[in-house]
């Protein structure tokens, strides 16, 4: 991250636990302005309960997250929802019976400009805005899971596994989408099962093991293999 690419979202020694079971120890973790960072590890690792975390979701036990350089630790995740974070979590999270223009309105109330903005970075929809959300196909859907939260203006946005349970070629599709996201200068913090295309699109790379980074680094510094061999000798037990 260069000294221009300021912090737009911060965890410092932030820990979070389910009961006794501590499941995030010390996180340590940047994204810089307009910046993509991939978040990888096997199951189990921890993932989704960082981004949980990092939306306020999930309560830290300790540490701090800052948003664009404000304290947001004690902010609710509507507050931070407001302040420029959006989560897209695993599943799709769209109101199948209403169309596609429809599903954009409701969030957040989105006014023309805003959903305008949508059509104008994912064309599909445009074209699909009558029809009924779950008449579209999976990548379709998704995509739409992913142009609700461009409604609200995000400066970084969180997306956990997006390419879940899609086939090959739309997955392809749906990293598009997620480039076309990029483009537009919104940082994005990203956990990926599809390590290869998480490595293609990211600025920089953390590995998460049983709660903890245990490697960080850019793409340049790893390979796909390499990272896989280190999921292989994880010992996960959280």
């Amino acid at each position: 991250m260069t000294e221009s690419n300021q912090p737009v979202l911060e965890l410092t020694g932030v820990s979070a636990r389910y009961g006794r079971s501590v499941v995030l120890r010390d996180i340590d973790l940047v994204v810089g302005a307009g910046e993509t960072v991939a978040l990888l590890g096997p199951n189990g690792a921890g993932k989704t309960t960082l981004l949980r975390t990092a939306a306020g979701l999930t309560t830290a036990s300790g540490g701090a997250t800052s948003l664009g350089g404000r304290d947001i630790s004690r902010k609710k995740a509507h507050a931070r929802s407001r302040g420029g974070l959006c989560l897209v979590p695993e599943g799709r999270g769209i109101f199948p019976n209403l169309t596609v223009a429809e599903n954009l309105r409701l969030h957040r109330g989105s006014g023309r400009q805003a959903v305008q903005r949508v059509y104008d970075t994912f064309p599909i929809l445009a074209e699909r805005r009558g029809q009924r959300a779950g008449s579209m196909s999976g990548g379709q859907q998704q995509m739409l899971a992913l142009a609700r939260c461009l409604t609200t203006d995000p400066s970084v946005v969180l997306l956990d596994e997006v390419s879940m349970g899609l086939a090959p070629l739309i997955v392809d599709e749906i990293f598009e989408a997620l480039r076309a996201l990029a483009q537009s200068g919104i940082a994005l913090l990203l956990v990926e099962q599809y390590v290869g295309k998480a490595l293609s699109m990211a600025d920089r790379v953390y590995v998460l093991d049983r709660g903890r980074i245990s490697w960080t680094g850019t793409p340049a510094e790893t390979s796909e293999e390499d990272l896989m061999s280190r999921y292989l000798a994880m010992d996960v037990d959280v």
